[in-house]
């Protein structure tokens, strides 16, 4: 047993018999209480929580059976051993106890030995029996928490599955994993724009049914999108057949601008065949894309229940630019931009030209294709 003090109620309306039982119990290192009726036994279990009762069976009022019945009624104290002190016959009065739920019985005049035997073996037992109890109440908090940690990944993983349906995975669970705090915070960084546009695009709106514009982009966003996502961009914003997307924010990557020229160029091949299928339906679209890099404001804009998150700087303007300067199958960017991939793509220079809101010629310089 454990070296913890052991609390024992001693009942009997007699006081030399109580005396005896605390002299003995008390000499033995047990916390003794005492009580001189069944009620009043009743309410120090209550009271006071014994780890074992030695109860008298005959008492004035309430007896030593009814007393331990009602112990045993009690989902509290329904465990707590009881030893019944009798000086009736012990057969019928073991049978009578049986009955009431008493845990063991000694006889009057009391055998010092035995009941120290007795009370040593319900002690151990009571005492496996609270560790029991204890490892069932560990186990299931263990299992309350763990139920709380699966509903809150499970609500976790369902917040992912809709926010994704709006941004990209890696925005999604930055969104989640950090609460999006931090993207409503306002901050600075260099980052790389990409603007994707469809050459002839408002001629094909203005000839067709809102039905085939709308088959037309879902082909084209279906295609591109994958892209996006594979290449680690942010998607800011659709604006018809427009697209911006950048790169390094809120996800750093090592080499936003090759992240942004290769999935240009990746696009620019899958767009290929949308080109050849929309021909034959007698729509002439073409896909121009212009890329920068530079710095720039990012957070979230907008008002409460709808929020954007946006890149908002000269950069932006540059590539959007540029993009409107590409033709069918280009990819424009400057030199600046081209010199953080120098040696990874070729190019070829298109010369200077004068870009709307830009107060500078650029020299626009078309990506053709990757390096080995």
């Amino acid at each position: 047993m454990s070296n913890v003090l052991k609390k024992i109620l001693v009942v009997d309306d007699t006081p030399v018999n109580v005396k005896i039982l605390v002299d003995l119990l008390t000499f033995k290192g047990y916390e003794i209480s005492t009580a001189a009726s069944g009620a009043e036994a009743l309410a120090k279990i209550e009271a006071n929580a014994p780890d074992l009762v030695l109860l008298d069976v005959m008492m004035p009022g309430m007896n030593g059976y009814e007393v331990c019945q009602k112990i045993r009624s009690n989902p509290a104290t329904s465990i707590l051993p009881v030893v019944m002190v009798t000086a009736l016959d012990p057969g019928q009065e073991r049978i009578k106890g049986i009955e009431a739920g008493a845990d063991d019985f000694v006889a009057k005049p009391i055998n010092h030995a035995e009941l120290l035997a007795r009370v040593r073996s319900l002690l151990r037992i009571k005492e496996l029996w609270d560790t029991v109890e204890s490892l069932a109440a560990q186990l299931a908090e263990s299992n309350r928490t763990l139920e709380m940690r699966v509903q809150e990944q499970v609500s976790q993983l369902d917040r992912l599955g809709r926010l994704k349906n709006f941004f990209s995975p890696q925005l999604a669970e930055f969104i989640v994993n950090r609460g999006g705090d931090d993207l409503l915070k306002t901050h600075r960084r260099e980052v790389v724009v990409a603007f994707l546009d469809m050459r002839g695009f408002t001629a094909f709106t203005d000839a067709s049914e809102p039905e085939e514009v709308m088959s037309v982009l879902a082909e084209y966003h279906g295609a591109m999108g994958p892209l996006i996502v594979a290449y680690e961009g942010t998607l800011e914003r659709f604006a018809g057949d427009g697209m911006m997307i950048f790169f390094n924010d809120p996800i750093k990557v090592e080499n936003p601008a090759l992240n942004a020229m290769t999935m240009a160029l990746r696009m620019q091949e899958q767009f290929e065949p949308l080109r050849m299928l929309w021909k034959k339906r007698g729509h002439a679209l073409e896909l121009g894309i212009g890329i920068a890099q530079g710095y720039a404001t990012l957070g979230a804009i907008g008002y409460e229940g709808r929020w954007d998150y946006a890149c908002i700087g000269s950069v932006t303007n540059l590539a959007a630019r540029l993009c409107g300067e590409a033709k069918g199958g280009q990819i424009l960017t400057n030199q600046k931009t081209l010199a953080r991939v120098e040696g990874l793509v070729d190019f070829e220079g298109l010369g200077e030209v004068s870009l709307k809101g830009v107060s500078y010629p650029v020299a626009a310089i078309n990506i053709t294709r990757l390096r080995a």
